[in-house]
């Protein structure tokens, strides 16, 4: 269990507002200066990538994202889970199950916000493919309308083990999982979700 850090993609957002607040205080701009350390503050917290501890269980299917589950639905002869998060939710996404990283999908788009019917066909996407035993679990990374920026750490071939950290997005989204029917669904719409440690289903088989 790795411990708790800020992922490397935020550093420039942190010590770029604090190096100009710092600038800024310097010089007697105050209240400027206050505004970019308050904002250097808030990356800090947005970037965070808290340790977590990954359930036992090989039957179990965690949540690739902090956030709500928005909506549960069929989905080709499976089910599809939505997860919408909010500023306030950590950003990095983890393997839902163990296996090997089968395909990595880029789709630029638009930048709709997240809970819009659409966003999950229009706006920018990373859907990352994770074979198991002939299965295919998917996440699909959703920019949103703050959204700009989609990070994706994992490459074809890539194995994975459920929980280790697959890629982030910036500043609010929503994550999408796929699962085989082979997977029982275990939360409901409205649930609160914690990546990579909530259940959100398990192998029937």
């Amino acid at each position: 269990m790795s411990k708790s850090f800020i992922v490397k993609e935020g550093y420039p957002f942190i010590l770029i507002p604090l190096c100009i607040g710092a600038l800024l205080m310097g010089i007697g701009i105050f209240w400027m200066g206050i505004l970019f350390i308050l904002t250097s503050i808030f990356c800090a917290y947005f970037f965070r990538d808290p340790a977590r501890i990954i359930p036992d269980g090989e039957k179990s299917v965690i949540a690739p994202a902090d956030g709500k589950v928005i909506e549960i639905s069929k989905e080709n002869g499976g089910s599809q889970i939505k997860i919408f998060m909010s500023v306030l939710n950590v950003h990095v996404q983890r393997a839902p199950v163990s296996g090997v990283i089968s395909a990595v999908e880029y789709k630029p788009g638009k930048f709709l916000h997240a809970m819009s019917p659409n966003a999950c066909v229009e706006n920018e996407q990373n859907i990352i493919t994770i074979a198991v035993d002939g299965e295919n679990f998917k996440v699909k990374q959703i920019a949103g309308v703050l959204a700009r920026r989609i990070v994706c750490w994992v490459k074809l071939g890539d194995k994975v083990q459920k929980g280790d950290k697959i890629g982030m997005i910036r500043f609010g989204s929503q994550v999408d999982i796929f699962v085989p029917e082979s997977v029982k669904i275990m939360v409901k719409p409205g649930q609160k979700t914690i990546g990579g440690k909530t259940l959100i289903g398990s192998l029937k088989k």
